[in-house]
């Protein structure tokens, strides 16, 4: 019985540390590791392709609002019960740094505003959808980190070698404080680490992600479509594993339908898609067209 505590994987003893009166925040933190993360992978992958750098930035300044904007209002629409109940405080509703956001409104928001944002700019967004999949789906996977630290979303309870002990945290009044306290050494329960196994499946579709893009030079947003279909196949089964409360529709909790339906969605435009790649000039065609002003202007000096 010893060994298997041993071998169980223990939760942080705390998410939350206070420089002064400033908190700090694992969740947080792990968001943001996440969104650098995907900006530099983003950046290198839509150069390469022969995409102007600015347009990255200019994105960046777009999307990372509005996902996480969208991420949060999926949260608080799929779960509202946490936050307009009788006994609840609507204004949780806004406090972001506690956990709390669905990775299909950040990602459907987030996708909505980039659109919109490459078509007031004549640039087509396929390329630059399939450069920001592999680090998209790699930042979810460190985002789930955070939801290590805050002791959230676990599977159910478990004997499994691997099992996620879930620690009792109290704050400095000592009253229970599951996210901002910290654990007084008293295992609750043994659980599925749920966000391992989502962490775990995220990396691997990354790199099939990037493996795929190379192998079969997929271009015009085939990449971005892959990535739905890899990520919602694992959430479906990482899903159907957590114990946490949940919206049910028929008796199914919500994220496995938009699972089920995004997988399908996903593969039809796969196949709808144009196949082969696009060429530098069609990445970016005011770039090209810039480049071609300038060599005529460096033709007629000589």
């Amino acid at each position: 019985m010893q060994i298997y505590y041993l071998a169980n994987i223990p939760s942080p003893p705390q998410g939350v540390w206070h420089i002064g009166p400033v908190p700090i925040r694992a969740y947080a933190m792990c968001i943001i590791a996440g969104i650098l993360v995907a900006l530099w992978m983003t950046l290198r992958r839509y150069t390469a392709r022969g995409g102007n750098p600015d347009v990255v930035w200019d994105a960046a300044l777009v999307v990372i609002p509005a996902g996480i904007i969208g991420g949060r209002l999926y949260h608080v629409i799929t779960d509202n019960d946490k936050y307009f109940c009788s006994t609840c405080d609507p204004l949780d509703a806004l406090k972001i740094t506690n956990g709390g956001l669905g990775i299909w409104g950040a990602v459907a928001l987030g996708a909505v505003a980039v659109w919109l944002m490459f078509k007031v700019k004549g640039i087509p967004v396929g390329p630059f959808a399939d450069a920001v999949a592999p680090g998209l789906i790699l930042a979810q996977a460190i985002g789930r980190l955070g939801n290590w630290f805050n002791q959230e979303l676990y599977g159910r309870e478990t004997t499994v070698p691997w099992a996620l002990d879930i620690y009792y945290r109290v704050n400095e009044s000592g009253e229970y404080a599951p996210i901002s306290g910290r654990s007084t050494g008293e295992v609750i329960a043994s659980v599925h680490p749920t966000f391992l196994y989502e962490l775990l499946w995220n990396v691997a579709v990354c790199v099939f992600l990037l493996w795929a893009h190379k192998a079969f030079k997929l271009g015009h947003g085939r990449v971005f479509a892959l990535y739905v279909a890899g990520y919602t196949a694992g959430r479906f089964v990482v899903e159907n594993m957590r114990a946490d409360d949940a919206t049910l529709i028929f008796g199914l909790r919500v994220n496995v339908i938009v699972s089920v339906v995004c997988f399908v969605v996903a593969l039809i435009v796969y196949f709808r898609l144009p196949r082969g790649q696009e060429t530098p000039e069609e990445v970016d065609p005011a770039r090209a067209a810039d480049v071609g002003d300038s060599a005529g202007v460096a033709d007629s000096q000589r």
